[in-house]
């Protein structure tokens, strides 16, 4: 503690200024903290943010709790019907984020004079938390994702044709949470203005957008993912790039691709193809025991995709698939809506006695 100049009754409001804020900003960071660990799983985030609450409990001075209802508070209890409002992750992240930004910023500005130590060390963390609220922002956003690829079974893969929102509006009407786009011609400039048309689409519904590829595309247009074949860009590069928002989905046909996927941190994997499809024209079909065989460690999502219709979907769901990808069998629809109700239907068993 510095000298100061200011009066007795000065400091005490000084005081219970600081020791209201540091309260504050620890209360926030905990609330950080907590969904880094049990929303997120994330250590080394647990980590820094005990290590800034510890920093401020450690600074938080006796003299500055004894000035505690020196002055009758008028304000106790006031609240904002925006607070109401936080009622998903990255809301309660990014209000408790603006909360402990706020109160250090205060704490920075009423220690300078007497506890240049403290205004110092508010300084400091403040900055860490602007870059630290991105990463739970990220990593929350990737967590989201995750659970609609976990939670839904018909992932809807589209290509460049005629009418192509449309189409895709009536898929995400039927009930579909994942969408692919696979862009094969056009340029580079027409290539993205359909991409982020799409990913608008997509976020209208709450579903997710996956580009095939295209790496660049799919961060210019703020898409949820990438989908990259064994030919692509390599895993680790692909999340170097996209950083830790987005997910990566992999395609595999053999145990080595499958485990090497796993081990670099794919999110999910399409499996085929499981059927002869026009699509892929020069790849054998693996058959439903291989994939079977393939598939029974697997311990992320995955779906069997190449050639899969209506028709043999039960077929697969009696031998244990439940998550399928589908091209043709939605786009070429002539009713993509009801023809993608009956295939959730008939994934969820709801059609069976």
């Amino acid at each position: 503690m510095g000298n100061s100049n200011i009066t007795q009754s000065e400091d005490n409001r000084i005081f219970q200024i600081i020791d209201a804020n540091l309260d504050r900003a620890r209360e926030g960071l905990r609330v950080l903290e907590d969904w880094a660990r049990f929303g997120l799983g994330k250590k080394d985030l647990v980590i820094r943010i005990k290590n800034f609450r510890q920093i401020l409990g450690k600074n938080h001075l006796e003299i500055y709790k004894k000035s505690r209802n020196h002055i009758n508070d008028q304000c106790k209890g006031l609240s904002h019907d925006e607070q109401k409002d936080r009622k998903k992750p990255h809301k309660i992240i990014s209000s408790n984020s603006a909360r402990v930004q706020e109160a250090l910023r205060v704490i920075e500005e009423f220690s300078r004079d007497h506890n240049i130590k403290l205004s110092k060390i508010a300084s400091d963390i403040r900055y860490e938390i602007y870059t630290l609220e991105i990463e739970l922002l990220n990593f929350n956003n990737r967590k989201e994702a995750k659970l609609i690829i976990s939670e839904n079974n018909l992932y809807s893969i589209t290509h460049q044709r005629k009418n192509l929102l449309e189409i895709i509006e009536e898929i995400l009407l039927g009930g579909v949470k994942i969408i692919q786009h696979r862009f094969k011609e056009g340029s580079d400039k027409e290539n993205l203005e359909e991409a982020i048309k799409i990913q608008r689409l997509c976020k209208k519904y709450n579903s997710l957008f996956i580009v095939n590829d295209r790496i660049d595309i799919a961060l210019a247009s703020n898409a949820d993912g990438v989908h990259i074949g064994q030919d692509d860009i390599d895993l680790k590069m692909a999340r170097k790039l996209l950083g830790s928002s987005k997910i990566i989905g992999v395609s595999a046909n053999n145990s080595t691709q499958i485990t090497t996927a796993i081990q670099n941190g794919c999110d999910y994997i399409g499996i085929g193809p499981v059927f002869q499809t026009p699509t892929k024209k020069n790849k054998k079909p693996l058959g439903i025991e291989k994939i079977k065989k393939l598939t029974k460690d697997i311990n992320i999502p995955w779906f069997a995709i190449g050639g899969i219709n209506k028709a043999n979907i039960p077929y697969l769901k009696n031998n244990g698939i439940n998550k399928v990808a589908l091209v043709s069998g939605l786009l070429n629809s002539e009713y993509p809506k009801e023809e993608a109700i009956i295939i959730l239907k008939e994934l969820s068993n709801e059609n069976r006695s």
